[in-house]
Formats: structure tokens, C-alpha cells, sequence
């Protein structure tokens, strides 16, 4: 039997199934579900199944005829029996379904790294969980899931969520299996591998990671998100600096091989000699330069002001940041060369720079003493290094 209870807010009608609706009842929570609507008209339904422990296909049409009354109908809550039902009849695809999480709490875990969007956690021995910071995240949690299994399947190491959970604190996360893994950071926070060896680590599965040519409708341009950072750039930058840059941009071709977007030692896990990667929301392809101009900024740009934003970020030294860079570049180009390396890492300063002007627009800070002295620091790096530069691109 099926008990009934709606309540309604702002023009929304959200009724709660409880126990179960099948053929012996079907038609009676049918007739009282639009006895319901007819006293409560409203633009949005949503039907809450929260308490409700099974539904047979008479009550899946109960479901559709609540749509078709309803066309703005959402379905939520389904336990996991209940969501299998729907499922696999079908009706995710006709109905606006979400299923029921399980809730956890981070509270006392251990903060293996953050980024630009959500948190991540170890929550057990085995277990991590990436926390989003924007509480109505289900949408990123998704995208990112599918942009992982994209990768897993051309080939790149990837940790692949097992599951999405509700966070007591607030918020979403996504569940990951890492036995005893550690991000590349704590290794070298520790001292288990030196700088040297960590970055022998991340190289090689960073070159695994550019290697992977994508489809164009498989994950974002990252040039085409670059566009916003020449915009901002206009603002902070001289004319004639900002007229190089934005030539610069526009010369840089296209590329349809795979980048992180947010590669940095804590995103890059070891589990059993193998290396992971974790926190893939920002997937993309673009030229290489779009990624060590992240890679810059974790480990020397964010902390050329205050030497100690690198060690709350990543948990290393400032000194340690920059033979990590260094030695990032002469692996990925395979010369220790002064030459070469110092040409590489101007592409990436340029792009680095530009990405940091950026950040400082879009949060509203460039009123602030810290703000205005990043754009400081940004626009006389910039203007110093183009006028040497001739292209921005790190595949020539």
C-alpha cells in the first residue's frame, strides 16, 4: 500500500510516495495524484520516492501519465532497487530520474588535495572522495565521470569513480578506489621518492596523456577557453603587449591531442608502481602549452609573491617547486639544454600569466593589495618575456 503526502512551493508541487505502488493499487494512487493536481495546478512536478520500496510496471505508467499531465515532471530520490527498475524498463530515458545517494562524512579525513573545484578527502584505506565545492554539483559529477571514462577507454591511467555520494558537510563527491595511494605531492613532501623521481613519474604519464589524440565533440577546446584570458589580458596589459599576445593566440593551431587541464602533483596518484590520475572535470585538448602553464603556475607562478603558497597548495617547498618545473621541462623535451628550456618555458610563462590575469578578473580582485600586485607581477613578467617570443605553441 502507498501512503501520500505533497506539499507545494513557488508554483512547485513535490508529492512523497511511500511503500510500494503496484497493480493492486496503481489505479488508486493514480486517481489520488491527480485529485492532487487538480487542487495544487502547478508548472513542475516532482515526484519524491524516497520512502518508496518498489514500483511494478503498472506504476511506472502512473509515473508517465504524471508526465504527460506535467511536462516539466522530475522523478527523484529513487533508491537503488527502485532505480534499477526504472532503468531497466527504460523510463531514465523518458523521465527526469535521480537516484537516492548515500551519505558520508569527511569530517577528520585527511585533505589529499584541492583545486580550483572541489576538495579531495581520503576516507579510508582504500577510499577517496573528490567534494565539489558548488552544492548543486550533480551535473559536473556527471561530465567529469563521462570525460573519465573517455580517457580510460584511449588508453590513460585513470581512476574511475564507482560511485556518487552525498556529503554531510554539503555538497557531492565522487567515490574513488585507491588502495593506500598517495598523490606524487605527499612523496615528495615525505621524502619517499625524490623531486627528480616524481617527475620522471608525471612526465611519463603526462606524454601518455598528450599522445591521445580525441574526437573534437569528445572533450572542450582549450583554446577556445582560452579566448576569455586574452579578453582579460586587454585589461591589464599595454597596447603593444596585449596586440603580441592576442597575435600569438590566434597563430596557435589547433590540437586535438588530450590535456589534463589541471595536472599537478596532487592530482597525479601512485598505487603499486603505477601512476593514476585523479580530478578530470577539466579535460580538454589543446596545445601542450595550455598545460604546463599550469603546471608552472602550482609549482613556481602562484608563489612567486609569497614563497608559502606552495606549501599550503601542494604541501612542498618553494625550492622544491622549481627543480620540479625544471625538471619537468628537460624530460618532456628530453635536453638539459639552457636554450631550449628557457624558449619552452616562455610559451608557458606567457600562457601562465595570462591565466592568472584572469583568475584575479573573474574572482573580483583586482582591487585588492594582493589582486592588483598578481596583476602587477603578471603584466611586467609578460612584458619582459614577449618580445622574445615568437610562438606560443610547444609542438614545434
Amino acid at each position: 500500500m502507498a501512503d501520500i503526502r505533497f506539499e507545494t512551493k513557488d508554483g512547485v508541487l513535490t508529492i512523497f510516495l511511500t511503500g510500494r505502488v503496484d497493480s493492486q493499487n496503481a489505479a488508486a494512487v493514480g486517481d489520488e495524484l491527480d485529485a492532487i493536481r487538480a487542487e495544487n495546478p502547478c508548472g513542475k512536478l516532482v515526484i519524491d520516492l524516497g520512502d518508496l520500496s518498489y514500483i511494478s510496471s503498472a506504476g511506472l505508467r502512473v509515473l508517465l501519465r504524471e508526465k504527460k499531465a506535467v511536462p516539466d515532471t522530475h522523478v527523484i530520490n529513487a533508491s537503488p532497487e527502485v532505480y534499477e527498475i526504472l532503468d531497466m524498463t527504460g523510463f531514465t530515458e523518458m523521465l527526469n530520474v535521480t537516484r537516492a545517494y548515500r551519505t558520508i562524512s569527511v569530517e577528520g579525513c585527511e585533505v589529499i588535495g584541492r583545486g580550483a573545484n572541489g576538495e579531495v578527502y581520503r576516507i579510508d584505506p582504500e577510499t577517496i572522495v573528490k567534494v565539489y565545492l558548488n552544492p548543486d554539483s550533480i551535473d559536473e559529477i556527471t561530465r567529469e565521470r563521462e570525460l573519465a571514462r573517455t580517457a580510460f577507454v584511449l588508453g590513460v591511467p585513470t581512476a574511475i569513480s564507482y560511485d556518487v555520494v552525498k556529503v554531510k558537510e554539503g555538497g557531492f563527491g565522487s567515490v574513488f578506489e585507491l588502495l593506500n595511494a598517495k598523490s606524487c605531492a605527499k612523496l615528495m613532501k615525505t621524502g619517499e621518492k625524490t623531486v627528480a623521481e616524481v617527475a620522471k613519474m608525471s612526465i611519463d604519464l603526462l606524454k601518455t596523456i598528450h599522445s591521445t589524440v580525441v574526437k573534437p565533440d569528445a572533450m572542450p577546446s582549450m583554446k577556445e577557453v582560452a579566448r576569455g584570458w586574452v579578453d582579460c589580458a586587454k585589461r591589464a596589459l599595454p597596447a603593444d603587449a596585449y596586440e603580441k599576445f592576442a597575435e600569438l593566440m590566434d597563430a596557435l593551431p589547433e590540437d586535438l591531442h588530450m590535456i589534463h587541464g589541471d595536472y599537478h602533483t596532487n592530482n597525479v596518484m601512485y598505487q603499486n608502481g603505477e601512476t593514476l590520475l585523479i580530478d578530470m572535470d577539466s579535460l580538454s585538448h589543446g596545445d601542450p602549452v595550455f598545460e604546463f602553464a599550469g603546471i608552472y603556475n602550482a609549482n613556481v607562478g602562484f608563489s612567486e609573491l609569497d614563497h608559502k603558497n606552495i606549501e599550503g597548495f601542494l604541501g612542498i617547498t618553494f625550492e622544491q617547486g622549481k627543480e620540479f618545473w625544471r625538471k619537468s621541462l628537460e624530460l618532456y623535451f628530453g635536453t638539459e639544454d639552457d636554450g631550449v628550456i628557457r624558449a619552452e618555458e616562455d610559451k608557458a610563462r606567457v600562457m601562465a600569466y595570462a591565466r592568472m590575469i584572469r583568475r584575479v578578473y573573474a574572482h573580483g580582485w583586482e582591487n585588492s593589495e594582493s589582486g592588483a600586485a598578481t596583476l602587477r607581477n603578471c603584466v611586467g613578467n609578460m612584458a619582459e618575456i614577449l618580445p622574445r617570443v615568437d610562438s606560443l605553441s610547444m609542438r614545434e
